[in-house]
């Protein structure tokens, strides 16, 4: 539900009469995101006294609540400097977010439940409260595809683990539910973001209010040009979004909502980079900086592929990301009186694009002889550098539309002494469309990080197919989901407790064709989708307040995870053509256990956890491309905390996870320890500075299509901000993000050398009016 309540931003502290000083924090990363709200609130740096919707049948305070919830308030959320919408998450205690990709197509992780391919597997990505995406792992098209953090939005509510499995389908791991303005407060602004050391041109502006006595709104938007922080992408970063929304009150509390949104931008995805593998540890290759290479400025040919009528299409490798959305939505939440309560959310989003993305197909080597450069001036001469396969991935996604529907009553009971019992039953419904077409030619180019050329080489034709032809092919599919649920919420003074069920019945329907070696598909052997399947999972949790400021909470939950395209890759058509007695699906359990505590200028959210996943899925970055099941079980510890000394406001979380692979393996890129610090300082009423600090321990990527276990080496990313008030509605920031040009590797390749990592140093100036 949509519920805005007013801004942090309004805090009598002083640091907060400049919220851009707060907003450059989070454009550092994660961890700086959460300034403002160490700064804002001497007493309760973390806000637990903030009522909370995600993850809940009922509005809570996260003190009364029986899960672990962060939240990032408006100046958090909609600072422009942030790299990506993913970038928001990086300092949000439990979670792993892998932002490393540019603007999309991030991995995300919660708890050491595992990212064992791409994606949000255990995650839902949500917009007030439904989901961008039905499937958080479908490949080449995650939700944050979809997804932009501009000034539309209110704020951002991360839950992890808890309720989750029962309030929303396939998200056993956490909800991410960015939440919008709705006009509550008049006003409105307008920010210019400019790079310094690289290129990027950005301009955000919203603005909200009363319309009528009755009616508000609120509408915004940006608009951005520039290479991402990386000179090999000029100019692929084009694009923008606009969105808006409407309210009219009604009686009471009571209201009705509508709202839009059109998005359409172009932005670089970084791949991972050309190294080398020496004794398990990853090594630079001169002339290739995996923080800034990108090989966008390539003198590329059109890319020529496959239709998936048998057609041929051609595509500019220089587009990288595209994305295109339209969306509507319609909120209604009535009052019915004597204690019955009507809510109804609904959105539907036509979603589209093509991802291209450049990635090595085998080793750095010599280039053999009789190799020349294929294009340019000088196209015909011999070249007797370095070189590699590149292999480039372009899906066509024709459709990811998702029309959702949660439908929602509830009634209050007056249990007398003042206990209460809500009573919930709801039904979430929705239609996710899928319909993409992967391609991946195969390119011969020089070893280097700027300027490489296309080579021709001999005995390798570029544009023809890559990995031997294994990976063209087209799936059109819809998936159908119709989910009861029920939850009994108690309050009965210092005790607050829930208990729930959720049935999710899902069917899906539709075909998938794998060609010939990428020539053509046989459209009249299409490989049928269609087949249904249904599980029941359910939470239950409870929290009791010892005082104002201290509360203790457990719960217990089990939920799944659903597969979407990735088990049509297991090349059984059995599997999903309804001649199979079982659905693959993932499995995870969770129990966790934790205290809020305050006092004395400092707060604290500890949880101790421990789940238990078993899964299956296909790593299409693998060589050979594999397919797995496996078991996994983590226990772990989650520490989020603030403290205020004065003019210096502190918040830091530290996340320690113990994960193992029943296989042998180790899980894919889980660190022991993922921490975060963010100390500000306001010097007077016109300057703030700080600095942001996210680091892990290293972490193994240990896969099963090669022999090799490659260790990730454990590093700091420190960023700097300050911010000054040149009159109370105008203001000048700068944020440097990774200061320090820290090589930041967040995962390998097994089967290829080949590692990506955090863009290096990048440093922005922005100027905010508000008005």
């Amino acid at each position: 539900m949509s519920q805005s309540r007013p801004s942090a931003a309004r805090s009598t502290c002083r640091v907060l009469r400049h919220p851009l000083a707060a907003a450059a924090a989070l454009a550092l990363l994660g961890s700086a995101a959460h300034a403002q709200q160490a700064a804002s609130d001497s007493a309760d740096g973390l806000k637990l006294d903030a009522v909370v919707v995600t993850g809940s049948s009922s509005a809570k305070s996260k003190m009364r609540s029986s899960v672990a919830i962060s939240t990032i308030e408006s100046e958090g959320v909609t600072a422009v400097t942030a790299a990506s919408s993913t970038d928001l998450l990086r300092g949000v205690p439990g979670i792993r977010a892998e932002a490393s990709g540019g603007e999309s197509n991030a991995n995300v992780a919660v708890r050491g439940i595992p990212v064992s391919a791409g994606g949000a597997r255990y995650i839902q990505f949500q917009e007030d409260g439904l989901p961008v995406l039905q499937f958080g792992d479908i490949a080449f098209a995650t939700p944050d595809t979809w997804l932009r953090a501009d000034a539309g939005f209110e704020r951002l509510e991360v839950v992890r683990g808890g309720s989750a499995a029962l309030l929303a389908t396939g998200a056993p791991g956490g909800i991410i539910n960015f939440i919008s303005k709705t006009g509550i407060e008049q006003g409105g602004s307008i920010q210019l973001t400019k790079g310094l050391d690289f290129d990027q041109t950005r301009v955000d502006i919203g603005y909200g209010g009363r319309l009528a006595p009755k009616t508000r709104f609120f509408i915004g938007g940006f608009y951005r040009v520039g290479d991402g922080g990386r000179k090999g992408a000029d100019g692929t970063e084009n694009g923008g979004q606009i969105r808006g929304n409407v309210t009219f009150e009604l009686e009471g509390k009571s209201y009705v909502r509508f709202s839009f949104k059109h998005l359409d931008d172009h932005t670089p995805t970084f791949m991972p980079t050309p190294v080398r593998y020496v004794n398990g540890g990853i090594q630079q290759i001169p002339g290739l900086d995996p923080r800034r290479a990108a090989f966008y400025d390539v003198a590329w040919p059109l890319d020529n592929t496959l239709t998936n009528t048998n057609g041929r299409a051609t595509s500019d490798i220089r587009d990288g990301l595209s994305a295109k959305s339209d969306a509507f939505g319609a909120e209604l939440d009535v009052d019915a009186g004597g204690g019955f309560r009507l809510q109804n959310k609904f959105s539907w989003s036509k979603n589209s694009g093509r991802f291209i993305g450049i990635f090595p197909g085998d080793d750095v080597a010599a280039a053999p002889a009789g190799t020349t450069i294929a294009t340019g001036p000088d196209a015909g001469t011999a070249y007797t550098g370095n070189k590699f396969t590149a292999v480039v991935f372009n899906t066509q996604v024709d459709n990811a539309g998702l029309m959702a529907n949660d439908l929602k009553f509830s009634r209050d009971f007056d249990l007398g002494g003042g206990n209460r019992l809500s009573a919930v039953a709801g039904l979430y419904t929705s239609v996710q469309k899928l319909d993409l077409t992967w391609n991946f030619n195969q390119y011969s180019l020089s070893a280097q990080q700027e300027g490489a050329r296309l080579l021709n080489v001999p005995g390798v034709v570029n544009g023809s197919p890559g990995f031997g032809g294994c990976c063209s092919n087209t799936q059109d599919s819809k998936y159908t989901t119709n989910a009861p649920y029920v939850v009994l919420n108690l309050d009965a003074g210092a005790l607050t407790a829930d208990i729930g069920l959720r049935r999710d019945n899902q069917k899906a329907s539709g075909a998938y064709y794998q060609s010939n070696a990428g020539l053509a598909y046989d459209l009249s052997k299409p490989n049928a989708i269609d087949y249904d399947f249904g599980r029941t999972s359910y939470s239950l949790g409870s929290n009791y307040a010892l005082s104002k400021d201290l509360s203790l909470f457990a719960r217990y939950s089990d939920g799944a995870a659903y597969n979407a395209d990735r088990i049509t890759f297991f090349n059984n058509p059995n599997l999903v053509n309804g001649k199979s007695p079982t659905i693959p699906t993932n499995k995870v359990r969770q129990a966790e256990a934790g205290i809020k505590i305050r006092g004395g200028g400092m707060s604290l959210f500890a949880t101790l956890f421990r789940a238990k996943t078993d899964e299956v899925n296909v790593d299409v970055t693998t060589s050979p491309i594999v397919a797995k099941a496996n078991s996994y079980r983590s226990n772990g510890l989650e520490l989020e905390g603030s403290a205020r000394f004065g003019v210096v406001a502190l918040l830091g979380g530290l996340t320690y996870t113990d994960a193992k692979q029943a296989d042998g393996h180790a899980p894919k890129r889980q660190a022991k320890v993922v921490y975060q610090l963010t100390p500000t300082v306001n010097f007077n009423d016109a300057l703030t500075v700080g600095v942001g600090v996210v680091g892990t321990t290293k972490s193994l990527d240990d896969g099963p299509a090669g022999p090799l276990t490659i260790t990730l080496p454990a590093y700091t990313v420190v960023n700097a901000f300050a911010s000054y008030a040149l009159t109370d509605k105008a203001t000048l920031s700068l944020a440097a993000n990774n200061l320090f040009n820290e090589l930041a590797y967040t995962e390998s390749n097994d089967g290829r050398g080949a590692a990506r990592a955090y863009t290096g140093r990048t440093v922005k100036a922005s100027l905010r009016y508000s008005f």
